[in-house]
């Protein structure tokens, strides 16, 4: 894990994500990609009508001074940081930032129960999530020395999860946890009897070629099941694939991925199919 992207907005729970990733850097020798983006749009920055350039200048170099001051923090001491200043919050930027410097890993903050706010408002987070390649880390409290001893990822196991189970698994070997396979069943449509799950899941096993062991896991949805089945198992954080620009992957469809990034007490990791 050479780079990491952080997304910082000053908020609080920003500051979670980047001590955070400052943990992960000392432990992996990482550089750390501080980003960020300004809520300044076209119009302000080319435009002199309605809007003076000398303003516009003044608001860049005073979020320059801000960013620059809060990354002046003792924790940062022995790290790398690259600072990264955008004009616009745009964040499908993410990617492209992590595709131009190599980045392995984006930390993000959110507020968590209360809805995604901030620097993960809204469709914020979908954007994100949708558009980086590599795998998101959402963080909402501060952790002290953070790691992840007992990894949970949870999927459909139909083959298309397989490139997300991959990434999964090489983020277990690097953080040298222990990747616990879950899969969630709940009643109504999508209920499938005991050898109907075996029956993918084994056809899984045999695409990805490796001994696995997958739990089954009942409830009546499948976010409660990979939060309750998280916590009885006192996982350290969750695992959920993605489909990208394609939206939730068909096992989390519709706000689920959110739901679960959203209610979850621990990290959540996304990883792109």
């Amino acid at each position: 894990m050479k780079k990491i992207i952080v997304p910082l907005d000053f908020s609080e729970q920003s500051e979670y994500a980047l001590k955070v990733a400052v943990s992960l850097a000392k432990k992996h020798d990482s550089e750390i990609l501080a980003l960020h983006m300004l809520e300044l749009n076209q119009a302000m920055i080319t435009s002199s009508e309605g809007f003076h350039p000398e303003q516009t200048v003044f608001l860049i170099k005073l979020a320059e001074k801000r960013f620059n001051e809060f990354l002046k923090k003792p924790y940062l001491e022995g790290v790398k940081v690259t600072p990264i200043i955008k004009h616009y919050k745009v964040f499908s930027e993410v990617n492209a930032i992590a595709e131009e410097h190599k980045a392995e890993l984006v930390v993000m903050g959110s507020h968590g129960t209360d809805g995604l706010e901030e620097i993960f408002i809204g469709s914020n987070a979908e954007k994100v999530v949708r558009n980086s390649e590599v795998p998101v880390l959402v963080i909402k409290n501060e952790i002290a020395n953070f790691s992840i001893n007992r990894f949970v990822f949870a999927c459909d196991f139909r083959e298309e999860s397989i490139p997300a189970y991959k990434k999964a698994k090489a983020f277990a070997d690097l953080l040298k946890a222990d990747l616990d396979l879950v899969y969630i069943n709940t009643p109504g449509d999508n209920f499938l009897s005991s050898a109907d799950i075996y029956k993918r899941v084994n056809a899984f096993i045999g695409k990805v070629n490796e001994a696995l062991q997958v739990e089954i896991y009942n409830d009546y949805s499948v976010e409660r099941g990979v939060l309750n089945y998280s916590e009885s198992n006192s996982a350290d954080a969750i695992g959920i694939p993605t489909h990208g620009r394609r939206g939730l992957s068909h096992f989390f469809m519709g706000s689920i991925g959110e739901d679960i990034v959203n209610h979850s007490k621990i990290p959540v990791v996304t990883f792109k199919i």
